[in-house]
């Protein structure tokens, strides 16, 4: 197979990506079946920081391997608990993603081990006995090029308490990272005159934090098991409901491997300077369709996640955490702009470890093929007993709930069939990083409005 695309996100002005997938069937004459797939991307972006003279300045290679076995290949004896007739199939994947120019230049390794099986018609258990994952960042100097909300905070405060010259440029601005570095340095070993009790002096101790959190390698190794039970007869049918739990243990069994010979001074497994991930991660997703008289459709879906680090870590990975907002989530706020709790969109891509969201949609037909719907979004994300301190980014107790986030909306949607396109204009009604007597109905008019497009519905 070949693949070709033509992409445009807020990162990236304009980018063509190449792909290949290459199957064998029946590889070791058991029906076992291996793929190869291959992406090379290229693309340009005015906004990276990168001052090459090249129109195409961003460059992505990845590709993974996936062999499919129909049996039940595990380290013990299952076949009295997976048997034959649940159709269970063993998936290895291999992969790796290697970036230039793109934000901190990362390189993802990841490898998977899992078995999935079906105990009954509607029900279906995915057992991932090794996930893994190493992103290494190569370009960690572009950091303030990429993170500009840091950088912009950052850069004004050192406007009323830099007093070192050469850490900036002929424009007034901190150099981009060795000034910004020196700036975070400075302040925090007070050689400056921002006192340590200020609020500017609490912001660079998160900026420095964040920058650590967002620049520092991971190394993820864990285990995880998705119970599913789906009603949905087929495609068409819109009668059904949907329950998904997932458990994670990442870090667990390999950091108490390790332990022995490699600890670093606060106690911890460090290997070659990174900190393997430790962590636990819980999930359960609802989805309940209900089909009408009439023949329209009421959805509803409700979720919440939440990931609690302990042991080696005091947060959770990028790669790992939550976010709220974009067009399956919390469409009245960007991907990445809603949260953490009453914090107003503080950076590029806010990111907490526990979510709480609810959705519920009236989806009716209009003429022929083309439908439309009104929805009500509901949700947010918070930091839970991590390194974030601020009051407005953690979960202290039930009257957080009131950070809750609320969008409303119409839409509407072709169905083509064999897809849905979908088009959402959504309101934020609820807006829990205002002032709590101006939450309410503040920017609800069209000029603020979001634009979702997307393929098929959100859930």
């Amino acid at each position: 197979g070949f693949d070709l695309d033509f992409t445009h996100s807020n990162i990236e002005d304009f980018g063509i990506s190449f792909g290949t997938n290459f199957n064998i069937r029946n590889i070791f004459r058991g029906t076992e079946n291996l793929s190869l797939n291959l992406n090379n991307s290229i693309g340009a972006s005015n906004d990276i920081g990168d001052q090459s003279d090249s129109f195409f300045n961003l460059f992505e290679l990845g590709g993974n391997l996936n062999l499919r076995i129909p049996r039940a290949i595990l380290p013990f004896k299952s076949e009295r608990i997976i048997k034959k007739e649940m159709n269970p199939v063993t998936n290895i994947i291999v992969g790796s993603t290697v970036q230039q120019n793109i934000g901190l230049d990362k390189q993802y390794y990841s490898g998977i081990y899992e078995v999935n099986w079906n105990p009954s018609k509607y029900s279906k258990i995915n057992f991932r006995l090794l996930d893994f994952e190493y992103v290494n960042n190569q370009n960690i100097s572009n950091y303030f090029n990429v993170y500009k909300n840091s950088y912009d905070k950052l850069n004004y405060i050192s406007s009323l308490y830099n007093i070192d010259q050469s850490i900036i440029n002929q424009n007034g601005d901190l150099i981009i990272p060795d000034g910004a570095d020196m700036f975070i340095n400075q302040v925090l070993n007070n050689e400056t005159s921002l006192n340590s009790g200020t609020d500017f002096y609490k912001s660079i101790n998160s900026i420095l934090e964040r920058k650590e959190r967002l620049t520092e390698n991971n190394l993820i190794i864990g285990s995880s098991i998705t119970l599913n039970k789906n009603t949905q007869e087929n495609f068409l049918d819109e009668n059904f409901s949907q329950l998904r739990f997932k458990f994670v243990m990442v870090g667990n069994l390999f950091n108490a491997l390790l332990r022995g010979g490699n600890l670093n001074s606060n106690n911890k497994v460090e290997i070659s300077n990174i900190l393997p991930s430790q962590y636990t991660k819980a999930e359960i997703n609802y989805i309940k369709h209900i089909l009408l008289n009439n023949g329209d459709v009421f959805a509803f879906r409700a979720f919440t996640g939440i990931a609690i680090p302990y042991g080696n870590s005091n947060y959770i990975p990028f790669t790992r955490s939550y976010y709220a907002g974009g067009s399956n989530d919390n469409r009245a706020w960007k991907a990445y702009k809603l949260g953490p709790g009453s914090s107003n969109n503080i950076n590029e891509f806010n990111e907490a470890n526990l979510k709480i969201a609810f959705n519920l949609e009236y989806r009716n037909k209009i003429s022929g093929n083309l439908n439309g719907a009104f929805f009500v979004d509901f949700g947010n994300i918070w930091n839970v007993n991590d390194n974030v301190e601020d009051d407005s980014m953690t979960f202290n107790n039930l009257s957080d709930l009131s950070e809750i986030a609320i969008g409303t909306g119409f839409g509407l949607r072709y169905d083509f069939n064999f897809f849905v396109l979908r088009l959402d204009t959504a309101f934020k009604t609820y807006n829990p990083a205002k002032e709590k007597s101006n939450r309410w109905f503040k920017d609800f008019s069209l000029n603020k409005a979001v634009f979702n497009i997307g393929i098929n519905y959100p859930f």
